[in-house]
């Protein structure tokens, strides 16, 4: 296994650094070259995490015959507009220069809506299949009552706080779903006070109705909270058997219609 890391540097990278008027890390990513594979899978963690939350689906998507890219974002750096390009056009930098014929995406809550805006923007034009890990695709109910308490923008960051329901949150402004997407969403919350914020069922931060959107190709509920989720072996082997198949090999989609 090969394992570089390489500092980002991108426009928005740079204007960032200009507005905030303080030192930003840029982006970095841990490439994992996958001998003879032809897919290339960029992983992007959620807000207030790091590349090492995605570690352990990016070890056995490798193993599975996937070249990875896990990218490290400064998650509170700015708003969306700023962190999507960011963090999707440099893991797409990576999957290129390997040469990939198509590159999957896998990512854990706000890294799903990153994807989104980032497409929506510019179009990917290799974009393959993509597994969404507790998005809040119709926003969070969290940001909706929190959004004026001092501490939400510490801890949310300015990212954090577009991710409300209202009509003028970027999740609700984004377009329709145009590529292959599976979406697993979780209810084992272990945060109670903000479950308490959240319809039924939760997954602590996210409710199971929001990670929902309309065009996904298929959609799994597990018993994991939004914190551990990424490192779920069933969400690993369905996310896996998702990128390689279209399907999850187990879907509450489906066992719902039968």
């Amino acid at each position: 296994m090969q394992i570089r890391y390489i500092t980002g540097s991108t426009a928005a990278a740079a204007l960032l650094l200009v507005s905030l008027e303080a030192c930003v890390t840029a982006p970095r990513t841990a490439f994992a070259q996958a001998p003879g594979a032809a897919d290339c899978v960029v992983l992007i963690h959620g807000l207030n995490r790091s590349w090492r939350a995605m570690q352990p689906m990016a070890e056995a998507l490798r193993e599975a015959g996937f070249s990875t890219v896990n990218v490290d974002y400064p998650s509170q750096a700015g708003s969306i507009e700023i962190l999507a390009p960011m963090a999707v056009d440099t893991g797409l930098a990576d999957c290129r220069e390997a040469g990939a014929d198509r590159i999957h995406f896998v990512t854990h809550s706000i890294g799903g809506i990153l994807l989104r805006y980032a497409h929506q923007a510019s179009p990917i034009p290799e974009l393959g299949r993509v597994v969404m890990l507790a998005p809040p695709n119709q926003g969070s109910e969290v940001i909706d009552i929190t959004r004026n308490w001092p501490t939400t923008e510490i801890f949310a960051g300015e990212a954090g706080l577009q991710l409300g329901t209202d009509p003028d949150s970027i999740p609700r402004q984004l377009g329709p779903i145009d590529f292959e997407l599976g979406v697993i969403a979780g209810t084992g919350s272990v945060n109670f006070f903000m479950s308490a914020m959240l319809p039924e069922p939760n997954d602590g931060k996210v409710s199971v109705a929001s990670t929902r959107i309309d065009g996904m190709t298929d959609f799994l509920i597990v018993d994991n909270s939004h914190h551990f989720i990424t490192e779920s072996d069933v969400v690993i082997h369905n996310t896996s058997y998702f990128l390689k198949h279209g399907i999850f090999a187990e879907s509450t989609m489906r066992a719902s219609s039968q």
